[in-house]
This record gives structure tokens, sequence and C-alpha cells, in this order.
């Protein structure tokens, strides 16, 4: 079995042209996906990007967010005009085999019930018109990220127009319903899998055939350490900061930071907490946090230069997350030269090595949270040394530049054949 971060060799002459496809697109939590992107455009290769979805305005902070979101193409959008949406149907008199395997497979990769069927034919309806969309575009590859209903328009698009498809996947919401998704069916259609970490490989591993183990690759999702710089002079407070970064959903495990600080406001009054993002659970916490009164502050949505500010004003950065995959904002921490405090869940441990490059703590327990922010938060020299390890590590495993390499090479391996 070849290794499994060895990418192929150099492609074709002329850079692939790839369609990049997601359900959400630009996104805020979607951040690493627009940076994989323009990675492999400052490597030449022309990146189309598609999604099914439209984000709204909030999910574009910076310029290239903005961006992104004027130059996508967005199949409900499209399909949303009667006569165009028509007219991507004509493959069923010029294509009919085409048409017809894609149908086919829709309904045997169909999730059981009415619904699932019905979930299904909207698939194969925004497959006909992402189809004639990317035959237009003359594009070599498509490239989804995550397993669900993009992976899913993404493999029937494959199959109506002959385009190879392959997808990332990340965990751990990829891995909750694998038979829904029908994973191993995509495992075996795809020209390759990549996914973000060795925990990830070996659950795809799990969810499917032996004979596709070789086209599961680890290409890790990354960074580029230049934008990240720690801080080289002292603040002018003898505040203690310390930094959430995520969506503000239950997953993230946010209650036990905030029941955590509130253990340890009264011996360490200096702590300051800022939690950056948004979601569901952005009002109740505020209420649940409202008691710390001065040591928590709620800041939204920031973009990625703001959020690169904030991690170099601070003194640690804590993830007290129940599920992840290998989170990209513990990856700026340490570029940042700040020590993390994050949970033993999923690739995470792949990351950050506790002791070395922060602590790692179980999921869902606030006292040992609380005991690693006091040690952190009492003790700079051990900041100083974790922070100086963390940036070390990102910048040799976990560079965007190395790792989007490694992902044109496979997509390069595909358009040539």
């Amino acid at each position: 079995m070849m290794d499994a971060r060895t990418a192929q060799d150099s492609g074709p002459k002329r850079a692939p042209r790839i369609a990049y496809l997601t359900g959400n697109f630009p996104e805020v939590s979607l951040t690493f996906i627009l940076r994989e992107i323009e990675a492999l455009r400052d490597l030449g290769a022309d990146v189309r990007t598609c999604a099914i979805r439209q984000t709204p305005v909030e999910q574009h902070p910076g310029p290239s967010e903005k961006q992104a979101a004027a130059t996508t193409f967005y199949v409900l959008r499209a399909a949303r005009n009667p006569l165009r949406l028509l007219a991507c149907q004509a493959r069923l008199f010029h294509a009919p085999g085409r048409y017809f395997g894609a149908l086919r497979l829709a309904f045997a990769t169909r999730a059981p019930g009415a619904a699932g069927l019905m979930r299904q034919m909207v698939y194969f309806l925004e497959a006909t018109v992402l189809a004639r969309h990317l035959e237009r575009e003359r594009v070599d590859c498509i490239h989804n990220h995550f397993i669900a209903g993009s992976a899913t328009v993404s493999m029937l698009t494959s199959e109506m127009t002959g385009i190879p498809f392959s997808f990332t996947l990340h965990g751990p919401a990829d891995l909750f319903e694998p038979v829904k998704w029908a994973l191993r069916e995509k495992t075996k259609r795809a020209s390759f899998v990549s996914t973000i970490s060795h925990f990830a490989r070996s659950q795809i591993m799990f969810h499917s055939d032996p004979s596709d183990w070789s086209k599961i690759k680890i290409i890790h999702c990354g960074i580029n350490p230049s934008a990240y710089s720690p801080r080289t002079a002292p603040r002018d407070d003898d505040e203690t900061r310390l930094l959430f970064v995520g969506r503000l959903a239950p997953v993230k495990g946010i209650d036990m930071l905030l029941e955590a600080l509130g253990t340890l406001v009264h011996e360490l009054p200096n702590l300051r907490l800022t939690i950056v993002g948004d979601g569901p659970e952005r009002k109740r916490l505020e209420v649940v946090a409202a008691p710390l009164g001065k040591h928590v502050s709620f800041v939204g949505y920031k973009s990625q230069a703001e959020v690169a500010e904030l991690m170099h004003a601070t003194d640690i950065f804590v993830l007290p997350s129940f599920a992840e995959g290998v989170p990209v904002v513990l990856m700026e921490a340490m570029a940042s030269e700040v020590p993390v405090i994050a949970t033993t869940v999923a690739g995470v441990g792949e990351l950050v090595e506790d002791g070395v490059h922060g602590h790692l703590v179980h999921p869902g327990d606030a006292a040992p949270l609380a005991e690693k922010i006091a040690a952190l938060a009492t003790d700079p020299a051990t900041r100083q040394r974790m922070g100086k390890a963390g940036r070390a590590k990102v910048a040799v495993a976990f560079n965007i530049h190395t790792e989007a390499d490694r992902l044109l090479k496979l997509f390069a391996k595909v358009a040539e054949h």
C-alpha cells in the first residue's frame, strides 16, 4: 500500500482546471477551503469555485471572501430560472446513457424513505445544472469538500459528464451518517479521497472496501505561517488574555470554558476571555456569561486579518470542543506562538502534543480545563516555550503551500488520464 502522504508525479503541461464545490461558499467557518483554493492558484492551478447555495453578506467579512462570493457559480441561483433548468435536461436527448446512468446512481444511493428519495431527486436536478456549467467551463476534475449533499451532486455530475471527481473528508460531521451519505460508494467512484488526518483516514478505511484504500491520501488543512507573527514586546497592561475562535454551537463546548473561567476569576482577576464568532448559541451563551462581566467579551465574526491580530495579542488559546477534525484555528494560534489548550478528540493529538505545544484535556469536564488555564496563566516562561514549539510544528507539518502542492499533483495526475 502506498504511503498515505505520498503525492503523485507531476501531471500535464497545462495546469489542471479544477471545479471546487461545497454546499455553502464562502463561509467564515470554511476559511480553510478558501485558503486552499488561493494556495492552489498561487501554484498555477485554474480553480473555478461553485456552491449549491449563496451565503449572506455577514459571511464575507474580508476582501478574500467578498471576491469569492462575486466569482462563485451558485447552482440553486441558476436553477431558479425554469428555462435554464429545462435546458439542462437536454442531455436526456443528446446523451441519454449518461443521463439515465446518473439517475440510476441517484436512486441506488438514496437514503431510505420517501424523504430520502425526494432529496436525491433534488440532488440529481442540481447535478444537471452543474454538469452543463462545468462542461462549458471545460474543467478537468471536480473536487468537493465534505461528503454530504454537495458530494452527492459531485458524484452524479461526474456520472453525467465523465469528469472525474474527488473529495476531502474532514470529520466529525462527515462520519456521523456514512451510510446515509453513501460514503463507501463515493470512495469507490472517486479518483482519490483526501483526508485531513490519520484519524480521518482510518475512519474512511473502516467504511470502504480495502481495494480502495490506496486512493485515500492525507492532505492536511494548512496555514501560511508568514501571515501570523508572535508578539515581540510586552503589552502595557497586566491582563492575561484568553481567546476562543469558532462557531457558537453546542459542539464547541463553550459552556465548559465559561464554567472553568467562573472558577478562576476570583483568584486570577486579570483573566480576560474574548470569544470570536457567531452562531445559534450566541444569545444563550451571552446570558450564561453575564455573571462574569468584564471577564468575557463576545465580538462576533472577524476577518482572517482581524483574527491574526487577535492571535498576536493573546496569551492562551482555548478550544474546548466535543468533536473536531484537525482545527485550523489551533494552527493559527500555534503559528502566532500562542500556547493552546484543546480537547483529546479525533485528530487534535496529531497537531498538539500535550506538554509541548500546550495542553490536552478530556472533553466535557471544566475542572481540568480550569487547572490548565491557571497553570499557563501563571507561567509566562512555559507559555513562551510552548509557543515557539507550536510555531515550529505548523511551519513544517501544516504549511498550506506544501499541502497544496501535494494536492495539485494529485489533480494533475487525474487530469492527465
